[in-house]
């Protein structure tokens, strides 16, 4: 059965457009109240002063575009990217702006802000495949999916999303490739049937694995640089009953139990590290959790237990001030829910205090800090040795580290710009950076030495969260970026489609030989 939604809800910069960016400075508060209205009202701003924007989580990429456009339907896209042309602008594209590399903002850039393409447009409830806008963010997805299925013995869900935060948008977890907790899945590509693009031309072109298929596989993990995906075609699955099972275990056999859990049927899975330096525990002992499948007559109590955002927030302090006191508090609320039973799609979901750093700053006093985020990959049979060589590097430079967890990856034989390339073992350090230039040299030099650990044990690391990567770390990570490189300008010779994050490559790559082509 077939449910059609209802409706609901260049080049770089010409000289002329860098130098009103130049003038513009920082935007007035008023100003930018009054450019909210303009654009949620027209789709677009006419204000020449420009738009300061920045990420939600790191807050480190502030960026003065030229203005923001928020188109409503493709043809309102398709006239945003005839404009960029006519006046001589790049376009960069954003959704959640959760993304800390750069890659959704670029300097005196039209931003496309596509939080009013939203709506679902096609569900197939036979097959299980969902068409929604890319601007939809996972609550408003799962919602539908909900509602619509209200009543029936056989409901679908979500396959996966990014972990941490929900207001995350379809299209940006295509951009990056993304992947959530599974055991046994590949990143997102996996799950797409396919996307209709608008293209540095205009054109509308729908990619899948057998229409446009150099593009499919550029796209998804292509960080916004081929065009905008305007609509997504996702593949669900059935939606599940699972049951939580938990204990706290020592790193050293952390692999093994996750391939005990996998032979066991457990769907999905992370470990939540130790995070203090002093402690004998650092990165080393971790709580468990696994999600069995169940029967779907298994009762869910109203009443189960799960952390508030006061109980969140009380946990973001001790991460910063007490950290054996944190993992002590958060193992044993973990503890003591195992066995509860959740569904598979909605336990996915994650409560996230947007800007809870503020707080915390008073809180703490100093200046002001945020946290940001590496994720390294290695061979599973590495992880132990690798963890003792990061556990002493830490300890050594005291970097703090205010949450980690450890995951499986399989491998992504699909996307072009694969960062899964073989079956990893993901390991995400999530750093607290302060403000400063020192404080942001001192987390460029940890992440950098991450990567270069991962590079010992023949790993990698995650392009989406930093440009603090050396050429030569991104060359040994990611052999194929510069051909990646090659083929923006090949699909996009005028460099329509730009970031911040796309021009630090194309710079830090300028004058390259592609590894494929040698031109």
């Amino acid at each position: 059965m077939s449910v059609a939604a209802s409706p609901a809800g260049g080049p770089s910069p010409t000289a002329a457009a860098q130098r009103r960016a130049q003038l513009a400075g920082i935007s007035h508060p008023t100003l930018v109240v009054l450019l909210a209205a303009s654009i949620a009202c027209t789709g677009r701003t006419g204000a020449p002063a420009g738009v300061t924007v920045n990420d939600v989580q790191s807050q480190l990429n502030s960026t003065l575009v030229h203005d923001v456009a928020t188109p409503a339907s493709i043809p309102e896209i398709r006239e945003i990217i005839r404009r960029a042309r006519t006046e001589g602008l790049a376009v960069s594209i954003t959704g959640g702006r959760h993304a800390m590399g750069g890659q959704q903002f670029g300097s005196g850039t039209i931003l496309m802000d596509m939080s009013r393409m939203n709506r679902v447009l096609r569900f197939d409830s036979d097959k299980g495949i969902i068409e929604a806008e890319a601007g939809i963010q996972w609550p408003a997805l799962l919602d539908y999916l909900l509602e619509t299925q209200k009543g029936r013995a056989r409901q679908w869900g979500i396959i996966q999303k990014q972990t941490g935060a929900d207001n995350l948008s379809l299209g940006g977890a295509l951009s990056a490739n993304v992947h959530g907790r599974g055991l046994n899945l590949k990143p997102i590509i996996g799950d797409v049937e396919s996307f209709t693009l608008v293209d540095a031309n205009g054109e509308v072109r729908r990619c899948s694995r057998q229409q446009d298929a150099e593009l499919f596989r550029l796209v998804i993990g292509g960080y916004g640089l081929f065009g905008v995906i305007a609509q997504v075609e996702l593949r669900l699955a059935p939606r599940r009953k699972v049951q939580r099972i938990v204990e706290v275990i020592d790193l050293e056999n952390l692999i093994s139990s996750f391939q005990k859990r996998t032979e066991a049927g457990f769907q999905y899975g992370d470990f939540q590290y130790a995070t203090d330096p002093d402690s004998d525990d650092f990165l080393r002992k971790g709580v468990f959790s696994c999600y069995r499948p169940v029967g779907d007559e298994t009762p869910i109590p109203e009443n189960q237990k799960e952390l508030s955002a006061d109980d969140w927030a009380g946990l973001y302090f001790l991460s910063h001030t007490q950290k054996t006191q944190a993992f002590e508090r958060y193992s044993s609320y973990y503890l003591s829910t195992s066995g509860q039973v959740y569904w598979s799609d909605t336990n996915q979901l994650a409560l996230y205090l947007e800007n809870y750093h503020q707080a915390l700053d008073a809180r703490l006093g100093g200046e002001k800090g945020t946290e940001m985020i590496t994720e390294i990959y290695v061979p599973r049979a590495s992880l132990a040795s690798f963890m003792t060589d990061v556990r002493a590097d830490l300890r050594r430079d005291k970097a703090s580290v205010i949450y980690g967890t450890i995951r499986l990856i399989e491998k992504d034989d699909e996307s072009f710009l694969a960062w899964a390339r073989q079956p990893w073992v993901c390991i995400i350090f999530n750093l607290h950076v302060v403000h400063t230039q020192e404080g942001l040299e001192a987390a460029a030099k940890d992440f950098r030495r991450l990567i270069d650990l991962a590079i010992r044990y023949e790993g990698s690391y995650y392009l989406t969260y930093h440009r603090w990567a050396t050429r030569e770390q991104v060359e040994r990570c990611h052999p194929r970026f510069v051909e990646f490189l090659r083929l923006k300008k090949r699909y996009d010779p005028e460099e329509r489609f730009q970031s911040d994050w796309y021009r630090h490559y194309r710079d830090l790559f300028a004058g390259a030989s592609s590894p494929v082509t040698g031109q």
